[in-house]
């Protein structure tokens, strides 16, 4: 790192963020300004003891007075603030180098987008800001001259293995330009690449969010088991690497050793491999174009005992069908997919519903639509929230 970086974490207890103070503590040159979480005052309480930001930003009162008590009896000087303003107030701060954009969900969409429209380097593990507002999300990095740089793994693996020059000013060129003929995105397959398709309704919320190979939070370890959460990623990918979906192809490896693939027209295919951690994404978008120390074990190949690879089965994974096909569809079609999906998994979560249930409300919601394509972030928001009531009303009555 040649200079102080000065960075504002957006979901800072989450994997995502744990996983980049992870990073920055093996690190010089990375000075954390601000740190955000929802609930989880007592993880955000050691942060602060730990790395001493500015600012740490909670959901509502009544936490943000339960951290400042804690940091209190510390003698912590970090500042206390909470609510969706002081979010955007944070990763839009002057004194802000670098975002990562970790907050899960449609939440994270406004802070981010905040500090796009200051020209930030944006790290982006917010993966719905694409996929809700993707052509006004690029247009504004556009326009406000701001870095995108991608840390879900699959995408930080295409962006490396992409010329080096496609990636500025914002991939203006298009995959043909760049002698490109498709990016391969790699998934797991979640734990129920095997099952038994007839018992997948009686999956619990327990198997559903156990990874294979990966350790993260709730809501993207069930998008994960229902290939969910690969669909958003092709959703994203489209966006980020000014594509069409027609360019894109999901490959299964249950592996997870090699995070995506991008196939050029001389028939060659570069990989990006690696041992599924996210701190490997991580340190490298901190550092980019520069390379620091991850903490992340490098691969040792005589161990590794095969590489499989097939196509996705859509009866076994409807949800990602139904994201190719709202990716095609256009704006509304994903940002109404997403609502309604955040909405379904939740229900899943709170054993209000069963796990195929989860397709069936996305399917249902995004069925009824109807609307024109969104020009606005407001526009986009009015969309979000009336799929969001669609889902729950369908909860409500029981699907039928």
């Amino acid at each position: 790192m040649t200079s102080m970086q000065r960075l504002c974490v957006l979901g800072s207890t989450g994997s995502i963020g744990v996983n980049t103070l992870d990073v920055v503590s093996r690190n010089s040159g990375i000075e954390v300004f601000a740190l955000t979480a929802h609930h989880n005052y007592q993880l955000m309480c050691q942060q602060c003891l730990a790395f001493k930001p500015k600012y740490a930003v909670m959901a509502d009162e009544p936490t943000a007075k339960l951290l400042q008590e804690q940091l209190n009896t510390h003698d912590c000087k970090t500042q206390v603030l909470f609510g969706p303003q002081a979010l955007c107030d944070v990763a839009s701060a002057s004194e802000v180098d670098v975002v990562m954009a970790a907050i899960v969900g449609a939440a994270g969409l406004a802070p981010t987008l905040a500090a796009v429209e200051q020209g930030k380097k944006i790290l982006l593990a917010n993966k719905e800001a694409l996929v809700m507002s993707g052509r006004l999300f690029i247009e504004k990095v556009k326009q406000h001259n701001a870095i995108l740089l991608p840390i879900d793994s699959e995408h930080n693996a295409i962006f490396q293995a992409l010329p080096l020059d496609a990636h500025t000013p914002c991939y203006t060129k298009t995959l043909t330009e760049q002698g490109v003929s498709k990016i391969l995105l790699t998934g797991s397959g979640g734990p129920f690449l095997t099952r038994a398709l007839d018992t997948l309704a009686d999956v619990t919320v327990e198997e559903a969010v156990s990874h294979p190979n990966w350790s993260m939070g709730q809501k993207i370890s069930v998008d994960s088991a229902t290939m969910m959460n690969k669909g958003l990623e092709f959703i994203e990918a489209k966006w980020m690497f000014n594509c069409q979906a027609d360019d894109i192809e999901v490959i299964i490896h249950p592996q997870s050793i090699i995070h995506s693939m991008v196939q050029y027209q001389d028939g060659s295919v570069i990989a990006q491999m690696g041992n599924p951690d996210m701190r490997t994404p991580i340190a490298h978008a901190l550092a980019f174009p520069n390379r620091i120390d991850a903490g992340v074990a490098p691969l040792d190949f005589s161990k590794l005992a095969q590489f499989s690879f097939c196509k996705p089965d859509f009866a076994r994974y409807p949800n990602l069908k139904l994201a190719i096909d709202a990716c095609a569809d256009g704006q509304a079609a994903t940002t109404t997919l997403n609502a309604a999906n955040e909405v379904s998994v939740a229900a899943f979560l709170a054993k209000k519903i069963r796990f195929t249930d989860i397709y069936t409300i996305n399917a249902a919601v995004l069925s009824a639509l109807v609307c024109t394509e969104p020009n606005t972030l407001e526009e986009i928001m009015a969309i979000d929230f009336a799929a969001r009531q669609s889902a729950e009303q369908l909860i409500a009555r029981g699907l039928n």
